[in-house]
């Protein structure tokens, strides 16, 4: 969440970075404010009536030892009604405190100073691309590739459990593990991530730590009454693993990555654009997640981004990496690459990976912080990516892969993996 000190200092800043995010989120900074001046003047008075307090109850005591019982007991009324006056206090400032909280959980993260301004992803501008997009005569999608070899059953995953999921079979289900495992291989072995197996069912506490709640709630599935989650991303119980700790500084770095499936309920409306597996219910994902000095975090995304990009580059697949607008944006971050890959079938590039720094926002949350080297206790800056997400990837390289005889070349860097060079 926000600072509430910096909103305190700058609060017509922090308004006008926000309202680039379009909507009404700045609206809410005043009422921040006035939360804040509420409760912090209930705790003056409330110190003040202690101090009051403590003073008569000393007076009392005295007049006891005198035998002055009836000022004494005057005194003790006194003191009583001042009680009442304090829980009154501590009511006030509770719920104040309370509203406060709930503003601030509710208003997203400000965008960089530097990040784009924009309406939408139409003015997310292009940063780079890589590779040439490969040259097939009538490309086939991906629904009809995998039809065509029996990688995949769509029946099957409806008929099992409903629309958005699928059932990987065969050769496809070997290609789907085949990828996970190149993806978790390249990030510990290549470029120094911790691989971590985490809970796929995750506290409330958790979401809320790293943003998808309150703000995401309908999205989500959620058990037990929502006390509980299905993990969206591994983003979720991977970060949350350094909630409410202390680090010391020659800790961080910390660079942390795992698989996971991950559930939504958003599937966007039906048409082309979510054919076949681009876009699901439940979908696998290898996330990458570093926890870093503040100093560090933009310089640190770049080579995160680069991390996530080494993938498709070692596949041979042609992307792309736009830069997403303040209109565009995700909630908690400050700043956001977006890697695209190009889909043949599609005739548009597909989103596989988003790489994003999160500033303070979310370990201000999940209270994770680091002593720096001067002793200080200092919040961690958070960054996370896909590296990548399954689906689209999957989509991308059986249609940028399939050969004029109806055969599917598998990469080089994948094939000891997949245990094959080619399907059918």
């Amino acid at each position: 969440m926000l600072d509430i000190k910096a909103i305190r200092e700058d609060a017509a800043a922090i308004k006008e970075r926000l309202a680039t995010r379009g909507g009404d989120a700045h609206l809410l900074i005043d009422e921040v404010l006035a939360c804040d001046e509420s409760r912090r003047s209930a705790e003056t008075d409330k110190q003040q009536l202690q101090s009051q307090r403590k003073q008569l109850s000393k007076q009392i005591g005295a007049l006891m030892g005198q035998g002055k019982a009836d000022e004494a007991e005057a005194i003790k009324e006194e003191v009583r009604e001042i009680g009442e006056k304090i829980a009154a206090l501590d009511e006030a400032g509770e719920t104040a405190g309370s509203r406060q909280t709930e503003l601030l959980m509710s208003i997203p993260n400000l965008p960089h100073a530097d990040c784009p301004v924009g309406d939408n992803e139409d003015a997310n501008p292009e940063i780079r691309v890589w590779g040439e997009k490969p040259e097939i005569a009538e490309p086939l999608d991906h629904v009809a590739l995998a039809e065509q070899h029996g990688l995949i059953s769509f029946d099957d995953g409806t008929r099992l459990t409903g629309s958005g999921y699928v059932v990987y079979r065969g050769k496809g289900a070997r290609l789907e593990r085949a990828l996970i495992q190149f993806l978790l291989n390249t990030q510990s072995d290549e470029h120094g991530y911790e691989e971590v197996n985490v809970p796929h069912i995750i506290k409330r506490e958790c979401m809320e730590g790293t943003g998808q709640l309150p703000k995401f709630e309908d999205d989500m599935y959620g058990i037990e009454d929502n006390s509980l989650f299905l993990a969206p991303t591994a983003e979720v119980p991977v970060t949350n693993l350094y909630r409410d700790t202390l680090l010391k500084d020659d800790e961080l770095p910390i660079k942390l990555t795992a698989y996971t499936p991950c559930f939504r309920r958003e599937a966007g409306s039906a048409g082309r654009d979510n054919r076949g597996i681009i876009r699901m219910h439940q979908f696998d994902k290898v996330e990458l997640v570093q926890i870093v000095q503040p100093e560090k975090s933009f310089e640190l995304l770049e080579e995160l981004t680069g991390h996530a990009e080494a993938i498709l580059q070692k596949l041979g697949l042609h992307y792309r990496v736009i830069e997403l607008c303040t209109g565009d944006i995700g909630f908690s971050s400050t700043k956001t690459y977006d890697i695209e890959v190009w889909s043949p079938g599609q005739n548009k590039f597909l989103e596989v990976s988003s790489c994003s720094n999160f500033g303070d926002y979310q370990a201000r949350r999940m209270k994770l912080r680091y002593k720096d080297a001067d002793g200080k206790n200092q919040i961690c800056h958070t960054l996370n990516g896909s590296g990548t997400a399954l689906p689209r990837l999957y989509v991308a390289l059986i249609e940028q892969y399939q050969q004029p005889d109806g055969s599917i070349l598998i990469p080089e860097a994948l094939a000891p993996y997949f245990g094959a060079d080619q399907i059918g």
